[in-house]
């Protein structure tokens, strides 16, 4: 049973929406400030355009291990301290990266919040604790929002900065020191406005945390993957994942390496918090509208459709009005795709089998954040800039096509499956 909570029983639930909208937005505030920096930050150091994008690997590497251990424990401990936790080691890497002298320190910078990783896996359990199956894609969007909010002023923060600090290294410095208040900011906000009554004891496990499956238990993959409507969804979310982290890590270096753009960070980050503002205006209220319009099976072959077509236009973009024509229409796939798939994966699951299936999307999404950077840097190394976004491209069409083979229901109608046995 639920316990662990000091207020009145009696009292109606409060919604965890919009504090749990501050934790992220500020969360996100902080990583988005550097940005457009950290690959322009690795440069400063030597690092080639495939080095620079296996910063992003390592930290994915290393969540991989650590947000499935996370997940477990935050089960088992409660969502808030656990939550405070990655946020904290979030603090830890920014303040690593401020005081590097070296690139091997930029990567331990990288490497530490990505041991403490779990920030988003919890914060989406703890919606999904507290949320019913119908409303549940509204709710994931709420983290959709604060994401547009990070991204709308988060890269503007870090552009503003770099048009006032012109020596490059020092201007990282500055912003990784007020990324790392950020992220003090959000354990404050953590530890003063989420409730803490979702603990659960250790002989009983239920509710939709349930339990997680480490980086290696590979019966419990085995046993989601055979389901043929869970399969066809993380297969989705994966593909999702690797075109998403491939043009998320890589886009500053296309547009500085690109010789009809030569764009630097100020650059980059204003077409980051135009899509952040596009995000807002998505995830603000129309995401809702437009799942009870047209459902979450369509919205996600739209979304795909979209990403396909956006990634397509970036890669032969020759200026700036390309450049945004791209960064718009992404916004509604990647903005539709996370919240809808994630929703989609909780409805075919039973209630205490949706931590078990929102740690494996998380996994898939880590390999698929390890693959899919050094895939792109292999291209920019090379100087092919159109090969690298056409990459991305094709892998949302691939996602189309799965998504039209498996037309998996928006919510199981039939009773709930027994999970395999977890590892502790």
């Amino acid at each position: 049973m639920f316990e662990g909570t000091s207020e009145d029983p009696t009292a109606p639930p409060r919604s965890p929406l919009l504090p749990m909208f501050l934790i992220v937005l500020v969360d996100v505030l902080g990583f988005t400030i550097v940005i457009p920096l950290l690959a322009y930050y690795a440069e400063a150091f030597g690092a080639s355009p495939l080095t620079a994008t296996l910063l992003v690997s390592v930290y994915a590497v290393c969540s991989l291990v650590s947000t499935p251990i996370i997940g477990k424990l935050s089960d088992q401990y409660g969502r808030k301290p656990l939550l405070m936790y990655s946020q904290a080691g979030t603090c830890i890497g920014f303040l690593v990266l401020a005081m590097s002298g070296s690139l091997w320190m930029v990567f331990i910078g990288r490497i530490l919040p990505g041991l403490s990783a779990g920030n988003l896996s919890i914060a989406q359990a703890y919606i999904s604790d507290n949320t019913k199956p119908e409303n549940r894609a509204k709710a994931f969007g709420v983290i959709g929002v604060a994401f547009g909010f990070g991204f709308l002023f988060g890269p503007a923060l870090g552009g503003w900065l770099g048009d006032y600090v012109l020596d490059v290294s020092f201007h990282c410095e500055v912003s990784f020191l007020v990324a790392a208040g950020m992220s003090a900011l959000s354990i404050f906000c953590t530890y003063t406005l989420l409730p803490r009554t979702e603990k659960l004891t250790t002989t009983e496990v239920i509710g939709p945390g349930g339990k997680r499956p480490s980086a290696f238990d590979w019966r419990v993959y085995a046993e989601y993957f055979g389901r043929p409507e869970l399969r066809g969804l993380y297969v989705q979310f994966f593909l999702f994942s690797f075109a998403f982290s491939l043009f998320f890590s890589g886009f500053a270096l296309f547009a500085k390496h690109n010789d009809n753009l030569q764009w630097g960070h100020s650059e980059v980050g204003w077409l980051f918090t135009y899509s952040g503002f596009m995000g807002i205006i998505l995830q603000g209220g129309l995401l809702g509208r437009l799942v009870k319009k047209y459902g979450e099976l369509k919205l996600t072959i739209g979304s795909f459709v979209c990403s396909a077509i956006a990634y397509s236009v970036i890669a032969f973009a020759t200026g700036w009005e390309w450049l945004v024509v791209g960064a718009t229409i992404s916004t509604f796939g990647h903005g539709v795709l996370r919240p809808v798939l994630t929703s989609r994966i909780t409805q075919v699951v039973g209630r205490h089998e949706q931590g078990v299936a929102i740690g494996i999307s998380g996994s898939l999404g880590s390999v698929a954040m390890a693959l899919g950077p050094p895939t792109g840097g292999l291209m920019l190394d090379s100087k092919n800039v159109i090969a690298w976004g056409l990459i991305p491209a094709g892998v949302s069409f691939l996602g189309l096509i799965v998504t039209l083979l498996w037309k998996t229901p928006a919510q199981a109608s039939k009773p709930e499956l027994p999970t395999a046995r977890i590892s502790s």
